[in-house]
């Protein structure tokens, strides 16, 4: 595995993480900007980097933008909207060839960072305000992307079943907002927004590839107009069980087959200690084809068309995805119950502990090879606190004992259970 490391600096209120390497032909650049998850903000929120795209002050219209980014070789220039822990992050994405391997006239790292630096901080206006014409158009596209969520049942229930989990915290807001939240967005409105965004965001900036961070500073310097400031940083959210009850959520829609959903606090966040033993409590549970999820509820059992669980470290908790048949309901909810359990009393076989493993460590392996996967790997140290390398984890999950998933599983709480289920009656 690569010994590379990121070198950090500062530029005003963006934290700089530069990782310098001729491994690659190209530059791959990311600027994250996060803020807590807010009832009243997460729906403009959601929708800046959507209208930011389309133009800049100096190439306003979407067209010569583009333009502009095939004279840069064909550069890639995309984005996300997703969370983390209580936090919405935007990701800003761009990849763009090292001028090695062609015959630019022009720095082709400085002319990315010098576009992404108009994308964030000089976007097209007309009259002082976010265009509307743009606004109108990215409002219709929003709404797209909030109503495929809906079509698509397996997405819906997983998102519903972390709502109802989460209803007194911020990590119940879906990253992309709400449906009935857009109508009210104006330019005017939206460019307040964007306006406090700048200003109060969480700003971490990437670039792998043949450069150096003093290089990467002088270059952020020229082309980022950010007002000065310290910059803002991540707060962890609470991973602590509420005090209540297990939940049954029954929803009905016009479904042919039932989507269950579980929801599980595992008390266990990315910085702990434990957090190792919580991958492999993950793997074995239902991460992988091999899982006893998979193995028990799908194969021996024959309940479900799939069965997962998915684990986000940030807020440490633990999701359990299943089609199923639904007056398989009660059986299913019995049969996965039971591999709860059997993850609390430590029966876990060599060939789980050894696949597990090795899938674990693949995935970190494959993460060297991408520099988009490095930099995201490491922006989860600035979320947590935690600084922790891909090899550094591999060894402690490599060292994980059976006792150590034990423990992480006799403190993990079901908290939800959710299913949806056709409109009939039963």
């Amino acid at each position: 595995m690569t010994k590379s490391r990121f070198e950090r600096g500062l530029i005003d209120r963006i934290r700089l993480h530069v990782m310098p390497t001729q491994r690659f032909k190209t530059f791959s650049i990311s600027l994250y900007a996060g803020l807590p998850l807010a009832e009243d903000t997460v729906t403009s929120v959601a929708l800046i980097p959507f209208v930011l795209r389309r133009g800049t002050a100096s190439t306003p219209e979407t067209i010569a933008f583009r333009e502009r980014l095939d004279d840069l070789y064909g550069a890639g220039f995309g984005f996300d909207v997703y969370k983390r822990g209580d936090a919405q992050i935007v990701q800003f994405r761009m990849d763009v060839i090292n001028d090695r391997f062609v015959s630019s006239e022009q720095p082709l790292l400085s002319s990315s960072l010098k576009l992404l630096g108009e994308v964030l901080t000089e976007p097209a206006m007309e009259a002082g305000l976010l265009r509307s014409k743009y606004v109108d158009a990215e409002k219709d596209t929003l709404r797209k992307r909030l109503e495929a969520i809906i079509n698509d049942k397996i997405r819906y229930a997983a998102e519903r079943c972390l709502e109802e989990m989460c209803q007194d915290e911020p990590y119940r807001l879906h990253p992309l907002g709400k449906l009935d939240a857009i109508d009210a967005i104006t330019p005017q409105s939206l460019t307040d927004s964007y306006q406090q965004w700048l200003s109060q965001a969480s700003f971490d900036l990437y670039v792998v590839g043949d450069t150096t961070l003093e290089e990467v500073k002088n270059l952020v310097s020229q082309a980022f107009q950010m007002k000065g400031g310290k910059p803002s940083s991540y707060t962890l959210p609470a991973v602590q069980k509420p005090d209540r009850e297990v939940r049954t959520i029954i929803e009905k829609m016009d479904v042919s087959q039932g989507k269950l959903n579980m929801g599980l606090r595992i008390n266990t966040s990315y910085g702990d200690d434990d957090y190792p033993a919580a991958l492999m409590y993950n793997g074995i549970l239902g991460g992988y084809p091999h899982s006893k999820l998979f193995l028990n509820v799908r194969e021996k059992a024959s309940l479900a068309y799939y069965a997962a669980s998915r684990l986000d470290g940030h807020k440490g908790i633990c999701t359990i995805q299943s089609g199923i048949e639904i007056e398989n309901f009660d059986r299913a909810t019995e049969i996965i119950q039971q591999q709860l359990e059997s993850m609390r009393s430590g029966s876990y076989s060599d060939l789980e502990m050894n696949q597990t493993k090795a899938m674990i460590a693949n995935h970190l392996r494959e993460i060297q090879d991408s520099a988009n996967e490095m930099i995201g790997f490491d922006f989860n140290a600035i979320l947590s606190g935690r600084e922790r390398t891909a090899e550094q984890l591999m060894e402690q999950v490599q060292s994980v004992t059976a006792e150590q998933i034990a423990a992480v599983a006799r403190k993990t709480e079901l908290d939800t259970i959710y299913f949806l289920r056709d409109e009939k009656e039963g």
